[in-house]
């Protein structure tokens, strides 16, 4: 019988000093995949240590990869894959899985796989990435629970997608780039984790540009070798830690990171009245030592819109700041599971469809609370920081899928925070 971990953390100090970013799990993971397409040794530098991470690598050695991990640094040795099985108890393992269907497609020309598992914070389908492999000439059949996918040759294909869509734009990316001819993909994703996706195939000897732009062109080549990159800084944990720092009415330098990357992050913490500054290409540093008060309307998007993302940490603020705020959630419609742990707290919060109004209040309570979800556990361990007594949150498994170390962090930088 496993021993079920849980996060006590102890509120009302405020958070104080330097803390340095952890690399970006939704590159990381992209790129673990794409290492499948490539001959040779692949050596991945500033890949976090995640529970989604280790699900990925446990991927890899099923395909008959050698993978093994340093520190953070994975190594990644594609000369042998043997197989283009992915099994029902590794797809369920994480959301992100389907993304190696992309990559198998690409080197094998096949690939059989489950429906992938992970946080249920809405439905994520993959019609946009059936259709597009479907353009691209792969034979797909649904039974089972399961998808198989095979085609003689890839070939490139124009690409249109009706909304952006992050996973089947990376999808398409991997598919694309040892395909016969040329791909464009119109309306594509924009976040920066595609550019970095793009970075590493790149240099691995794929043609591709606009990525990070609405519309990519990839032009197939016949081989990819491995290489040496180094995964961009994780924009996502960077503004969970602004937000702490936030809350507590603190202040904090976040280093290895970047701050272009946290797009409508920055200008939303500003608003409220934090005091953020950027240090070259490296660091930020936020000080909220001065009154602040509640954004008025915070609508989700996709890059460069706010990110769904850190919507939850930054409910977890407002839930502290004089004022009312109104969040619209455009991305997934489960997004607000965490709101019902902030209440247990004594948030005054209100969800209706896909708006949820929170009226600031001055006074938090610890309680004992359940993880939900990644984000919705990350929005609960910033509220926990502001509670007055003590908060204890379970199922951490969630949160440790994307934050690396978050209570070691978090103690770093002054909080009264512990796992048992």
């Amino acid at each position: 019988m496993s021993v079920q971990r849980r996060l006590i953390i102890k509120g009302g100090r405020r958070i104080e000093g330097e803390l340095s970013v952890q690399g970006a799990k939704n590159s990381s993971l992209p790129i673990l995949a794409a290492a499948v397409l490539c001959r040779g040794q692949t050596e991945i530098y500033n890949c976090p240590k995640l529970s989604d991470c280790d699900a990925a690598c446990r991927i890899l050695s099923s395909l008959g990869c050698g993978c093994k991990r340093e520190g953070n640094v994975v190594c990644v040795n594609s000369s042998a894959v043997c197989t283009s099985d992915i099994s029902e108890k590794l797809m369920r393992e994480m959301r992100s899985s389907i993304i190696f269907m992309g990559a198998l497609l690409g080197r094998t020309g096949q690939c059989r796989m489950s429906f992938p598992g992970g946080c249920e914070i809405g439905s994520r389908p993959i019609d946009f990435h059936l259709d597009a492999f479907r353009k691209m000439g792969a034979k797909i059949t649904e039974e089972h629970g399961y998808i198989t996918c095979s085609a003689a040759k890839l070939r490139g294909a124009k690409i249109s997608f009706p909304v952006p869509s992050v996973g089947a734009t990376e999808n398409v990316m991997l598919a694309a780039v040892l395909a016969e001819g040329s791909t464009e993909i119109h309306n594509a994703a924009r976040e920066p984790e595609i550019c970095d996706l793009a970075g590493f195939l790149t240099k691995c000897g794929a043609k591709i540009d606009g990525a990070g732009t609405g519309t990519i062109h990839i032009e197939g080549v016949k081989s990819l070798s491995g290489c040496t990159y180094t995964v961009m800084p994780d924009r996502i944990a960077a503004a969970t830690y602004l937000c702490c720092g936030a809350i507590t009415r603190g202040e904090i330098l976040l280093t290895n990171t970047d701050p272009a990357s946290l797009g409508l992050v920055v200008p939303v913490l500003e608003q409220i009245g934090c005091s953020i500054y950027s240090f070259g290409s490296g660091s930020v540093y936020l000080n909220a030592r001065k009154t602040l008060k509640a954004p008025a309307m915070i609508k989700t998007a996709p890059y460069p819109g706010f990110p769904t993302d850190a919507q939850p940490p930054l409910m977890a603020l407002c839930s502290t700041l004089p004022g009312t705020t109104m969040f619209t959630e455009t991305i997934f419609e489960n997004r607000y599971r965490h709101v019902s742990e902030l209440k247990r707290l004594g948030a005054k919060i209100n969800v209706e469809g896909q708006v949820a109004v929170v009226e600031g209040v001055s006074r938090l309570s610890g309680a004992e609370l359940e993880a939900c979800d990644l984000r919705g556990g990350a929005a609960m361990v910033t509220a926990a920081l502001f509670a007055e007594g003590t908060t204890k949150i379970s199922k951490i498994c969630y949160i440790n899928r994307g934050y690396e170390d978050i209570e070691g962090c978090l103690r770093s930088v002054g909080a009264d925070i512990r796992c048992v």
